[in-house]
């Protein structure tokens, strides 16, 4: 399972991606893939869409998937309609050695075989193969409209009947605002627009089966907490607008070391001295200020691992750039329940992989992350009557 964000220059990005995708299918050798895209087109989604037409026809055509007979490609284009556009873009691959794959659908409430090769645009609203919502309106920060919502479709293979769910949860408009209290309005707003994903997954109008969610949840350190630590010993200068006595820039310095400039803070500038303390051992020295993932640990399970945001300069693959304070945005969740399908190692063989795709070069300001992993055999025995995953509807 694969989360990837498409959000730069398309043209360039989408040589890399092939390229790295594909070193990903050739390592792993997946016989079932799923690819969840979010800013599909990136942010000037009007003038890309050729270019992400493109993009699908020849990854479908292309060498490294001669393998995959069947596919499901699912992208929300219809950017004129305000109320419904989202964004996001669901890839499904299966290789030719799968027999007897099924999908659900939603309006017949039953399962039908997957066959051939089949791409789906536009009016997604309309197909039955999948669920599709925006975020109720009022869900967003000051009622205005932007492209967040989510996903889901329904799987069967070899008796196992999962969810997978592609996700865009809300990011953080302002560093400013973000740092004033802890945690932030915005976490706020992600815990709530998260929580309609899941209430919608697991309601009654369907049998409740294992879900993996993944995407770009928006996942941020906690502003306030990461500040304060980092800048423990740090004087905080104020500058505010002349018109408005707004705050406009907090500017922090070490006490003594001639004044030195440790953090540079505005509404899209986290300017930090040392990035280092974000990449060192994954981050796990910040980590802990993880906003959000603190308060769904109940019920998913998860891994940490940071990706944002990463320069879109082709030449700084490695570095962040200073717009935002480093995030763990891209993730896969799972369910309790979808964990437990999953093949556990009983010696030292590394059969369960969660890394970043492209770690060391450009793939636009998220890194995407994969999840690599075998469904145990049997796993969905028990189940699979009560799902009928085995008759051909």
């Amino acid at each position: 399972m694969y989360h990837i964000s498409i959000a730069v220059d398309i043209t360039v990005l989408i040589y890399v991606t092939y390229v790295h995708l594909f070193q990903i299918v050739h390592t792993h050798k997946p016989h079932f893939m799923a690819l969840h895209c979010q800013e599909f087109g990136g942010k000037n989604y009007e003038a890309s869409m050729s270019h992400v037409d493109k993009f699908v026809k020849e990854l479908l055509s292309s060498d490294a998937m001669k393998d995959y007979n069947r596919a499901r490609v699912y992208l929300d284009e219809n950017y004129k309609s305000q109320e419904h556009f989202t964004a996001l873009g669901s890839f499904y691959f299966l290789h030719e050695s799968l027999k007897n794959i099924y999908q659900f659908d939603f309006k017949a409430k039953k399962y039908k075989k997957v066959t051939g090769k089949e791409i789906y645009s536009d009016t997604l609203e309309s197909t039955p193969m999948l669920e599709k919502e925006k975020f109720p309106q009022d869900y967003f920060p000051e009622c205005k409209w932007s492209r967040k919502g989510f996903i889901r479709t329904r799987w069967c293979i070899t008796d196992c009947a999962f969810d997978l769910v592609n996700i865009h949860l809300f990011h953080d408009a302002s560093n400013l605002i973000a740092w004033e209290t802890s945690p932030s309005v915005y976490s706020g707003i992600r815990h709530k627009a998260l929580g309609y994903v899941l209430d919608r997954i697991r309601d009654q109008r369907f049998e409740k089966v294992s879900y993996f969610v993944f995407g770009d949840f928006n996942f941020r350190l906690d502003s306030k907490s990461v500040v304060e630590t980092l800048c423990t010993k740090a004087t905080m200068q104020t500058i505010r607008a002349a018109d408005t006595n707004e705050v406009v820039k907090l500017i922090f310095r070490e006490s003594d070391n001639d004044r030195k400039v440790m953090l540079q803070l505005e509404k899209k500038l986290f300017d930090y001295f040392n990035q280092d303390v974000f990449r060192d051992n994954n981050g796990t020295a910040v980590s802990l200020w993880l906003c959000n993932i603190l308060k769904i640990s109940r019920f998913l399970h998860y891994y940490i691992y940071g990706g944002y945001p990463y320069s879109e300069d082709c030449s700084q693959g490695k570095q962040y750039m200073n717009t935002r304070c480093p995030a763990w945005c891209d993730r896969i969740l799972m369910s309790h329940s979808a964990k437990e399908l999953i093949l556990k190692s009983e010696n030292d063989e590394k059969i369960v992989i969660y890394d970043h795709i492209g770690p060391n070069v450009c793939m636009g300001d998220h890194k995407p992350v994969f999840l690599s992993f075998r469904i145990a055999a049997g796993a969905g025995k028990p189940i699979a009557n009560v799902h009928k995953c085995c008759v051909v509807q």
